[in-house]
């Protein structure tokens, strides 16, 4: 099962991600977070965004909202933009 091992935020809606894999890759959860919502309206405060943090391997935020790596994954790698966790993203 894919897990994210290493998260870094990168903007105000954006992180880059490391995978169990060796992957790595970066991705914009801005059209993400721009969507009605009680638990996504607070990732809208970029220092509120930035309080992310690793549970069970999946990016999680104090109010309980996470994203699924394997999801992650997917979705980086149908769009081109994983690389090895070495390289430039």
């Amino acid at each position: 099962m894919i897990k994210i091992t290493h998260i870094a935020v990168t903007g105000p809606a954006s992180l880059r991600l490391t995978f169990s894999d060796g992957q790595a890759g970066e991705v914009d959860l801005s059209g993400l977070i721009a969507r009605p919502g009680a638990m996504v309206e607070p990732l809208r405060d970029s220092a509120y965004f930035a309080r992310v943090f690793l549970e069970e391997g999946a990016p999680t935020w104090p109010n309980g909202f996470d994203l699924a790596p394997w999801a992650l994954h997917r979705d980086l790698g149908e769009q081109g933009r994983l690389k090895p966790a070495g390289q430039a993203a």
